[in-house]
């Protein structure tokens, strides 16, 4: 894993040499080359590691993420420090409102490591207050790193490198894959996945460009492919984000808020579901695949729901037009922002948190939440338990579910299962915004801290203002904890504490 990132932290050096940013571009290769060695030292001392067992997948999961956010800071840190501050504010675009670079606040590592575990984990938070000024090469890094945070480390690992054991190709594949086999070996099936996402990445690369050459024929050609890149690759890792200065804001466009609803869709839906249609041609997913289904009906309701909270509220300017891209933007966890949702009254921070962010897109995408499809089973679990009631004992109870026929026991351990990890997700979520609550400025209410953690660990990105480089360490310490859980999925956090402070051997519950 740790090779191949220091891939990923390289390549983007050729950004950074297009437009001459020569300072950038050796912090780059010098973060890619001390990542990489680390890594290559480490697989050298453990070649003759035993195989792996169950536990071993989740701690690997959990840790490697981690160390992926570590070292991903390197980038941001060494940049920040090498690159003279006269260098820094030639970022600055001309005629912007301010004369400082963001690149500054980089220096500090805790700033650069939140940064990381952002784009890694495709939440999307930033501690750059003005993103252009931080030059071409590290905002490309930065949504790079998201593409290649989306689809999961650990798939690229398997897709690239051969594993001497298929035992372990297996584990670690569970540990962080879909848990869809698209191909017969795991192998297979991880570069099915990569060569699907970097199809739909493509088009979105064309889409976006066309786009914008359309709506706005006055914006710089060179800036719109740029932006057409890096909004392509936040997009469908559902990162969210932004070479600009104000997110989507940017644009003043409600054309361009519409053109870009369709990267957040596409991210929002599952990889193997683009398998079966693009490689199989099996079109009538579309409508047959429960969580696509579930998610057209959610943005379609769920944004007009929004839109109508918040022209009851009456606090922002164009209800319909901000409602709509937010709560697309919130349960695709994409995070593009186009609203000052610090200014949104509760009952509409309570909807796009509940019915939005918490929830997220389908399974096997890059999305954050719970997933669709836990909500789905959570719900279909409840109306069975109810029509329960109704029935003898003497009834043969089966429960029919995304296409598959289930006998009591099994449905009742799969709604245990979705049931237990959102109650797990929610009391994780109460628990860190309670606490962040003792060390928030006194403008921010309850309901800005629970939207600000909810956006860290469900790894959307939306702001109501909280995330800035003058927030409380504590708080940062926080939403990094929340974005590394979220990504994961919890347990193999868990998993990991327990092995650290409680050994790996198996105990009486």
């Amino acid at each position: 894993m740790l090779i191949m990132l220091g891939l990923v932290e390289a390549a983007p050096m050729l950004v950074a040499l297009l437009y001459g940013e020569w300072y950038t571009a050796a912090g780059l290769l010098a973060a890619g080359l001390l990542t990489s060695s680390l890594g290559w030292v480490l697989r050298r001392t453990f070649r003759t590691a035993d195989e792996l067992l169950y536990s071993h997948g989740l701690i690997i999961s959990a840790a490697g993420w981690m160390a992926i956010a570590l070292m991903g800071s390197l980038p941001f840190l060494i940049i920040a420090w090498i690159t003279p501050p006269a260098t820094m504010n030639g970022f600055i675009p001309e005629g912007a409102g301010y004369n400082s670079s963001s690149l500054m606040y980089f220096r500090s590592p805790l700033h650069c490591f939140f940064e990381s575990m952002s784009a890694y984990t495709t939440t999307g938070l930033s501690m750059a207050v003005h993103e252009p000024s931080i030059g071409k090469g590290l905002l490309f890094y930065r949504s790079f790193a998201q593409w290649a945070g989306g689809a999961g480390f650990i798939i690229m690992v398997l897709a690239v490198f051969r594993q001497s054991s298929g035992r372990n190709t297996v584990l670690l594949f569970g540990s962080e894959g879909t848990g869809e086999r698209l191909k017969p070996k795991v192998l297979h099936t991880a570069r099915a996945i990569w060569r699907v996402y970097l199809y739909v990445t493509a088009f979105s690369m064309v889409y976006l460009w066309i786009g914008t050459r359309i709506i706005l024929p006055d914006y710089p050609i060179a800036d719109a492919w740029f932006d057409a890149v890096n909004h392509a690759m936040a997009g469908q890792s559902t990162g969210g984000f932004s070479p600009l200065d104000d997110s989507i804001a940017t644009y003043g466009s409600p054309w361009m808020d519409v053109l870009l609803l369709l990267p957040m869709v596409l991210g929002s839906f599952s990889l193997p579901f683009y398998y079966k249609v693009l490689q199989e041609n099996k079109w009538s997913e579309i409508w047959n695949d429960i969580q696509t289904r579930a998610l057209l009906f959610a943005f379609v309701l769920g944004g007009l729901g929004q839109a109508l909270l918040l022209i009851w509220a009456d606090r922002v300017p164009h209800p319909v037009r901000e409602g709509v891209f937010q709560f697309i933007s919130g349960i695709s966890t994409t995070g593009w922002q186009t609203s000052n949702i610090g200014q949104w009254d509760w009952v509409s921070i309570a909807f796009i948190v509940f019915t939005g962010m918490f929830i997220g897109g389908a399974s096997g995408s890059t999305v954050g939440g719970i997933k669709v499809i836990r909500a789905l089973l959570i719900t279909k679990g409840i109306r069975w338990q109810i029509s329960r009631a109704f029935l003898s004992r003497q009834t043969i109870q089966r429960v029919t579910f995304n296409g598959q026929s289930l006998r009591t026991e099994e449905m009742n351990e799969e709604f245990a299962r979705a049931a237990s990890f959102a109650i797990l997700f929610l009391l994780m979520l109460i628990g860190c915004t309670m606490l962040s609550m003792l060390f928030l400025d006194e403008r921010f209410t309850f309901a800005h801290a629970l939207f600000e953690s909810t956006s860290a660990q469900a790894t959307v990105g939306l702001s109501a203002g909280i995330t800035d480089p003058g927030m409380s360490p504590v708080v940062e310490v926080i939403y990094i904890f929340q974005m590394w859980a979220g990504r994961i999925e919890i347990l193999p956090a868990l998993v990991l504490f327990r092995a650290v402070f409680g050994g790996v051997k198996a105990r009486r519950i």
